[in-house]
């Protein structure tokens, strides 16, 4: 857990080169990180992955970022959906070199999550016209590995109204690409990737009011070195060669989200992981 006393402000902010100052309420996110936590004990006192869950445990290896929306479990990932703003809160893959020697064909058929009632998710039309594309959380070329896995890849539940060109289809893309060549090397990362909205009123699309996120995370673990990677990118068009300045501790990302990474090592450990920003992508 967070120590309440190293904080004597009631905001948490992140400035970096070419990000616009984002502000979270820290007593919101205090109030939250120890909700999640509550939930968390509780999350695996009462075995929340039985049943259809049971098969996305190896997303949860360690611990789920947080419990406040409702948890889909999906052949390729795990993520959880906010029923009012119509996204992921977060979406958490597990990615291995043997994973990635497939080449199953992109599907490209995208589609409402059936899973979730009307109203509580985001319809195709949302994003007709909107001059956004249908952004994925986790990417449909981490899925090559199983058809079922590609499929769901494409469910609107997995993705964000993200700026295109210069970002979706730019470094948002690079940096994706990035992390496959980082699990051929590796064997083996845990990617959580999510939206991070600002305070004040959001901007929305369509009937169902999807939100358009300020910005977007991506947290990558090394399970065996114990390593993690993380940035933070304005959700607008980026200059690819500029990717290493987003680069910021995971804890930075845990202040803009309220989310909580890695719970399920012990406090010393996620210090080491979290604290220390990175000082260049990953080789």
């Amino acid at each position: 857990m967070l120590d309440r006393s190293r904080y004597s402000c009631y905001t948490a902010r992140l400035s970096a080169p070419g990000f616009d100052r984002y502000t979270f309420p820290l007593a919101v996110f205090m109030r939250r990180l120890c909700l999640h936590s509550l939930l968390l004990v509780l999350f695996t006192a009462v075995s929340v992955f039985a049943g259809p869950l049971e098969d996305c445990r190896e997303y949860a290896q360690f611990g789920v970022p947080g419990t406040s929306g409702d948890l889909l479990c999906r052949k390729g990932y795990l993520l959880s959906h906010d029923a009012k703003r119509k996204t992921p809160v977060w979406v958490v893959e597990r990615m291995t070199r043997e994973r990635l020697k497939a080449v199953l064909k992109r599907s490209d058929r995208f589609k409402p999550d059936a899973e979730l009632p009307k109203g509580q998710r985001a319809e195709l039309s949302d994003y007709k016209g909107s001059g956004y594309d249908r952004g994925h959380m986790a990417p449909a070329a981490d899925m090559v590995w199983d058809a079922a896995a590609m499929s769901e890849s494409f469910y609107l539940s997995n993705m964000v109204p993200q700026a295109g060109e210069g970002m979706n289809r730019g470094i948002w893309a690079e940096l994706e690409k990035k992390v496959r060549q980082w699990v051929e090397k590796r064997g083996e990362l845990y990617i959580y990737s999510g939206p991070i909205y600002g305070i004040g009123e959001v901007k929305t699309i369509g009937r169902n009011k999807v939100a358009v996120p300020d910005a977007l995370f991506k947290v990558v673990l090394d399970p065996v070195r114990h390593e993690a990677i993380s940035v933070v990118m304005p959700n607008r068009p980026l200059d690819t060669r500029d990717m290493p300045k987003y680069l910021v501790p995971v804890r930075e990302v845990e202040k803009l989200t309220g989310l909580e990474f890695f719970s399920a090592l012990p406090q010393e450990e996620q210090d080491m992981i979290e604290v220390p920003k990175p000082a260049a992508l990953w080789q």
